[in-house]
């Protein structure tokens, strides 16, 4: 039999506490990867460990908003990091432009977009020096059309996909892949309300109508373990809808 895909290789995945990240760290470990597991709430953490005491798991408590605490979780892998997945992510309340809640719109942007290039920036160093990497940020339907969330969290995964394009076309020469995968709805414990009139008017009909289904979140682990590993070796800048088929409506 082969090794497994991740043997000998050091994963960060950000949201480790639940849902999608939590899968997704179950899978990069299952399959021979020493994960640094992040989640800004310890107990989630406490028990992903004691779930899987046989796995490479190291676990970091810390607010990816916060500088000191990506250093930490960068400090965590004790040396280089061969991949990242960014799948930490908060919802906002489906405000329209004109209804924002500046304070939401500053936290879903500093938690989506801004943590998301912080870590980015923190593990591509070493990337660069070994001359291969590879790094998964999660975006959303939210970042394929305007029809999936309100105006903060639209707007902070359509730029997630941005700054993953840009950061393919960088660092693609130099050995280091960056992809995205967009997932619909998902079984997570994100929660996210109708604050707004309009929007509900707006949207609520058509999401009952159109979004096909909710995943599980081992569905999307195993779309992100497959862009990491050296499967998708060939793979770089793109945006990779695990919907459904809701992109496809």
């Amino acid at each position: 039999m082969s090794a497994p895909r991740f043997a000998g290789q050091t994963v960060i995945v950000t949201g480790a506490g639940s849902g999608i990240g939590k899968a997704t760290v179950v899978r990069l470990a299952s399959e021979g990867a020493k994960v640094v597991a992040a989640d800004i709430v310890a107990n989630r953490l406490a028990e992903l460990s004691a779930e899987h005491p046989s796995l490479d798991i190291i676990t970091v408590a810390g607010d990816i908003t916060k500088d000191d605490d990506i250093a930490a979780i960068v400090a965590a892998a004790e040396g280089q990091v061969q991949g990242l997945a960014n799948v930490a992510g908060v919802m906002d309340s489906f405000q329209p432009a004109h209804e924002i809640d500046w304070k939401q719109w500053d936290f879903v942007l500093a938690v989506n977009l801004t943590a998301t290039a912080k870590l980015m920036a923190a593990v591509l160093p070493g990337m660069l020096e070994a001359g291969a990497g590879s790094i998964v940020n999660v975006a959303s339907e939210a970042g394929l059309r305007g029809s999936a969330a309100g105006a903060a969290y639209t707007s902070s995964k359509h730029a997630v996909i941005g700054l993953s394009k840009n950061s393919a076309v960088m660092y693609g020469k130099k050995g280091i892949r960056v992809n995205v995968v967009a997932p619909g709805a998902v079984q997570t414990n994100i929660e996210a309300e109708f604050a707004s009139a309009l929007a509900g008017e707006v949207l609520g009909p058509f999401m009952r109508v159109v979004v096909p289904g909710v995943a599980q979140p081992e569905e999307l682990a195993a779309s992100i373990a497959w862009l990491l590993s050296d499967d998708a070796s060939n793979v770089n800048g793109v945006v990779l809808p695990n919907d459904g088929g809701w992109s496809a409506v």
